[in-house]
Formats: structure tokens, sequence, C-alpha cells
């Protein structure tokens, strides 16, 4: 392997409906969002990534912006390829004479079916990838965090993206228990746009819900260190007429409330289905977030307080999976048995 190390290139890929990040040499070379800007004339790329992303809900009719994955699964299979291979060839590799045979680790949601772990194998294969394996989310995230998943005791990781939030009970290299909810960032999203709608009959589109989800998205009603209103501005519904409104923390905590709600069902589903055993490493070690999601303002005091459960969030957690799914990828012979 050695001597031909230079014919294959390894790349470990978290696949996610928000973003998409590449490691490679163990380093993150590509962290773009998971969208790509179609010509409706010919079906090629025009861009990925962050450019695609500022022409969203900006384009005329012939041009086309697709977000292939939602919920976590491959949607659209053909901009899917077209992506992820945009995606490789973001990787420096202009130096070199021809393209290496690639070897890829994705990441896929816990609870994905055969027929959506098939898609994602396929699109890996057609963008030019020689060998895939896979890693579920939830292990990716605990090996990102630096937790220990082949010791005998209970890690509980919560790993919030953008189409699922994936619970799981980690103990010796195997999840014990878990559960996946299609409920995450980008349900955060929609119901910042309803609420908009609703509330203050203004219409905003999704790249203007999350600038203010990241801006004042909080899941508690007080926060000790609060943001500044955020000013959003667009059509009234009735007249079409400009408007300005600024928007508090406490009315985006208001209109998240049922969707962290209903995550928070989940995990207590899953502290259910735990053995005891297990049960206490848990309550003991708490429980860690990872994702996107565990960057929602005051989201972790308000897992604690619901409960009773310490909720550490994990350094740089927008990463967590990627990074897990790098560290799978480097020792793959180590990591056999979490790899499918």
């Amino acid at each position: 392997m050695g001597l031909f190390s230079f014919l294959t290139q390894d790349v470990a890929i978290d696949l996610g409906t928000a973003n998409t990040i590449i490691i490679y040499n163990d380093k993150v070379v590509v962290d773009e969002p998971s969208i790509i800007a179609i010509d409706n004339k010919t079906g090629k790329p025009i861009a990925i990534g962050e450019k695609a992303r500022q022409m969203h809900g900006k384009t005329h009719e012939n041009i086309k912006t697709v977000r292939p994955l939602r919920d976590g699964v491959i949607a659209d299979f053909n901009a899917a390829e077209l992506m992820i291979r945009g995606m490789i060839k973001l990787i420096s590799s202009k130096s070199r004479l021809f393209a290496p045979s690639l070897k890829m680790v994705v990441c896929i949601p816990s609870g994905s079916t055969e027929v959506e772990i098939r898609a994602v194998r396929d699109s890996s294969e057609h963008a030019g990838a020689r060998e895939v394996h896979m890693i579920y989310e939830p292990m990716a995230a605990a090996l990102g965090i630096g937790l220990d998943v082949e010791a005998p005791e209970g890690s509980m990781v919560v790993d919030i993206g953008g189409g699922t939030t994936e619970i799981a009970v980690i103990s010796l290299g195997g999840i014990v228990t878990n559960k996946s909810i299609r409920i995450a960032g980008d349900d955060f999203t929609y119901d910042i746009q309803e609420y908009m709608r609703h509330q203050h009959n203004l219409k905003i589109g999704e790249r203007t819900a999350e600038d203010i989800k990241i801006a004042v998205g909080s899941a508690l009603p007080e926060l000790e260190s609060p943001p500044q209103d955020f000013v959003v501005r667009g059509p009234h519904q009735m007249t079409a007429l400009p408007i300005e409104i600024p928007v508090s923390y406490q009315e985006i905590a208001h209109c998240l409330d049922k969707s962290i709600t209903k995550i928070e069902a989940a995990i207590l589903q899953v502290l259910e289905d735990t053995p005891p055993e297990l049960y206490a490493d848990i309550y003991r070690k708490g429980i860690y977030l990872a994702g996107g999601g565990a960057l929602l303002k005051g989201l972790d005091k308000r897992l604690s307080d619901k409960h009773n459960i310490p909720v550490i969030v994990s350094d740089d957690p927008l990463h967590a999976v990627a990074r897990g799914t790098g560290i799978a990828l480097k020792n793959i012979d180590k990591f056999q048995f979490l790899i499918r």
C-alpha cells in the first residue's frame, strides 16, 4: 500500500443535509453548504457550495438551485452525484497528472433504510469512488467528540443536524439504543418562516430564516447574555410594500418550542429504553451534543433542566461527525466493526 499510496486518495465525507464536510489527510479541506446550482438547458453544474447558496432564491428560469439531501437522505440522485463529484474536485489535486482512485467513508443517519443506504453508495461510486464504507452518524459523532466507544460504559450522543436528529447510546463499540427523528435544523428554519408569515405578515426566504436562526436562535426565553435583535426586511403579505421588523430571541424561542419539545421527547424515549447500568453511566457522564443544532443558544441548559442530566456541548460541534468519520477512515482496520 505504501508504494502505491499516491494512486489512492482516502477521503472522509460528512454528507449532511445542510453542509458537506470532506476530510483529507486529517484536515477539513471542504466545508460547504450542501447545495448545487444547475443549468436547466445543459444539466451541467454552474456552482456548488457557498456560491450556489448565494444564488438560492435569486435564480432565473435557466438556473435552478437544488439541495440534493432532505431529512438526511438523498432526495435528488443526479444532483447528489454532481455535488459529490464537484466537492471532491475542490480538494487540491491540481498537481496530479491523473485522478487517483478514491476510498471513501461516508456517514449516514442511523435510521437509514437499505434503499437510502444504497442511494448513498451508488452516488459515491458514480462520483468516482472505488471503495465506499459507511458509518452511522451518532457513532461518528462519538468518535469525533473524543469518547472511547469501545469502553464497557454507556455514552449518550445527540447529534442535531440539518435534516435529522440522531440520538444514540453507545457501549462496547456498538449502538445499544438509538432513535433517528426527522426534526432538526431545517425544521427550525421552516418554523421561523411560518412564524414571520403568521405573526408579522412578512414573507421571508429560506436564507433569511437561516440568518435569523444563527443570529437570534434560542431554546430559552431567558438568556444570561442575550443577543441583539435581528432586523428583517421583506414584503408585507397583504400590501407587498417593504417593511422592516426587529426580531428578538424571545420570539424565536417561542416559535421553536414545539420542535425542541419533540427532540426532548425522543431523548426521553431513548433513555427509557436504555439498560439501567448504562443509564447510570450516562447520568454520571452527561449527554453529549453535536451537530449545528447544538449551537442554538440555551439548548444545553433546556435539555439539562428537562432530563436532570448534565448536557455537554462538544468542542466545534459542526465538525464533530466529520472528524469522527476521518478517525474511522484513518483507523479503518481497528474500527472495522463500526463500518458497514
